[in-house]
């Protein structure tokens, strides 16, 4: 990281971070400020439903209603952090209309998790719990109701306990093949 850019928080409506950034980044643009403003970060991380037996891929916001972008320290101007409150969506900069500057161990330690995050792949966005009432939708056990005994985030398997001929049978199926039972 060069010493002579800042990273800053900007407060904006939630759930629109996404939009914010590209009108940010179309400002960018617009004003010809590449070498002012080199990112504007949302964090996110990659998250999935199970929904009517298919898996469901979306990516959610890490910290609703915060983005963070990265600033030349000898390009930022008045005019450009105006510009950028102005733009629709956006509340203001951290610290108000004197912008606070994160501190070197607060941006590794947000970039650190990001990177952590996009290790790790996708994660479910509403995890499984032991003794919860699910339904097998896909499987030689395809209609079978049971309760979940075991949870193997890892290997993204469960061991749920169905009644097979009368007796408790433990069986092992992996996320995409159950449903939970409201």
């Amino acid at each position: 990281m060069e010493s002579n850019k800042k990273w800053y928080v900007l407060k904006v409506v939630s759930g629109q971070e996404n939009k914010i950034k590209g009108y940010i980044e179309m400002e960018i643009l617009r004003s010809n400020w590449e070498e002012a403003i080199t990112h504007v970060l949302v964090p996110t991380e990659k998250v999935y439903k199970i929904r009517n037996g298919k898996k469901v891929i979306k990516d959610k916001t890490l910290y609703p209603g915060y983005m963070y972008i990265e600033v030349s320290d000898k390009n930022i101007r008045t005019e450009m952090l105006a510009t950028i409150r102005n733009i629709s969506g956006v509340m203001n900069f951290l610290g108000g209309n004197q912008p606070q500057v994160l501190r070197p161990d607060e941006v590794q330690k947000l970039l650190g998790k990001i990177d952590e995050i996009a290790g790790q792949g996708e994660s479910l966005m509403e995890p499984f719990i032991i003794n919860e009432s699910v339904k097998i939708i896909d499987g030689p056990f395809n209609d079978f109701i049971g309760t979940i005994e075991e949870i193997n985030e890892e290997k993204k398997k469960l061991k749920v306990v169905v009644k097979i001929f009368g007796r408790k049978q433990p069986v092992e199926v992996s996320f995409g093949q159950i449903n939970k039972i409201s």
